[in-house]
């Protein structure tokens, strides 16, 4: 029997968390992020579709969205409560005969084997229902990336296949952005290079795109392009890469002594999230948001991995100091992040060095 990858995506994921512990809210336009209050600094987390419908996405001001969808109902973000979600998803998945590679709180993998991959996607589909009363859309591919995107076809609580006999039919007259793998700055510069769509990508000499993209993700990305992608999958448990804290300020922070206090603050309580993890950080970033809406970051890895908050404290202090002596008075600060990234496990630093 032949084998196949479905993508599991959980629809409207944290919205729908939300209406299964407030039912009364369900058709209405929902907000979540932040502290749930739009005339306060804070950016959405996710929308319902009801609110998408107003033009409301991820990563939008808070005070945007409400002007947007005046109407909709705004609730605060509750990480720990879509953790047990998730967990009630992934373990209704693993009742089937099929490997499964968690992908985040709201997606997974399975690999599997069977004549009926429409079949077992509805099974799929009808178990996560049953036992978390939550929705999902399940895309079909024979491998990784079009099992990925095919499940953007598949939205919402649908399934669609995609594989090598129907991809230039499905995927060949859109743009190039619509790849996973290809961002909107990586799709700008194949644009100048005159690659638009996937189809054109495709056909792309990787010569060109090794000139202008480099010798390694130009060719890549005309790889993507072709349809390909991996068919082997880790049953292993999701491991967080990072953890990060940040915060939003109501008032901006001018003063670099309170903008240095600031960082090591949130340093210090992701030192907390590093050692309860009990894994080393192995790099630190630091998020800085200037207003009015210009977010950078930037990032260092450790001397060695470790846990110490001190060293974690240091290394984000030295990371800010990087954007310069204008993080003050005349670059008024509306956000700040820091977030330390795990060394990689010892087993996969063996795979990739053998």
């Amino acid at each position: 029997m032949p084998t196949w990858i479905l993508h599991v995506d959980l629809d409207q994921f944290i919205a729908a968390v939300e209406v299964l512990r407030r039912p009364e809210l369900r058709g209405l336009p929902v907000v979540v992020g932040g502290t749930g209050d739009p005339t306060r600094r804070g950016v959405v987390a996710t929308a319902s579709y009801e609110a998408r419908a107003f033009g409301v996405g991820s990563g939008m001001p808070l005070r945007v969205a409400a002007r947007r969808c005046p109407e909709a109902v705004f609730l605060p973000h509750d990480p720990p409560a879509y953790e047990a979600a998730s967990a009630e998803v992934m373990a209704a998945l693993r009742t089937f005969d099929a490997v499964v590679e968690v992908l985040g709180w709201d997606e997974a993998f399975l690999g599997l084997t069977t004549e009926d991959p429409e079949g077992t996607a509805e099974d799929v589909r009808r178990t996560v229902l049953e036992r978390t009363r939550l929705s999902c859309s399940v895309g079909i591919g024979d491998n990784t990336l079009r099992a990925k995107l095919a499940t953007g076809f598949a939205k919402p609580a649908g399934i669609f296949r995609l594989t090598r006999d129907n991809w230039f039919e499905v995927m060949g007259e859109l743009p190039t952005g619509a790849l996973w793998g290809i961002g909107r700055r990586t799709a700008a510069k194949l644009t100048e290079l005159g690659f638009t769509t996937v189809r054109e990508l495709a056909g792309a000499d990787p010569a060109v795109l090794a000139d202008r993209l480099g010798p390694r993700m130009g060719p890549w990305y005309r790889t993507l392009a072709l349809g390909a992608g991996g068919t082997e999958l880790s049953p292993t448990p999701h491991r967080a890469r990072s953890r990060s804290r940040e915060t939003t300020f109501q008032e901006d922070l001018t003063s670099p002594a309170e903008i240095r206090a600031a960082v090591a603050g949130l340093a210090r309580r992701v030192a907390e999230d590093v050692v309860a993890e009990g894994r080393p950080a192995a790099r630190v970033a630091v998020k800085v948001r200037f207003a009015p809406f210009f977010t950078h970051t930037r990032s260092a890895t450790l001397p060695s991995p470790t846990s110490d908050a001190d060293e974690l404290e240091r290394a984000a202090l030295e990371v800010l100091a990087w954007f310069g002596e204008g993080t003050g008075a005349d670059r008024a600060v509306r956000l700040l992040g820091v977030r330390a990234e795990f060394a990689p496990d010892a087993d996969a630093v063996t795979a990739a060095e053998s």
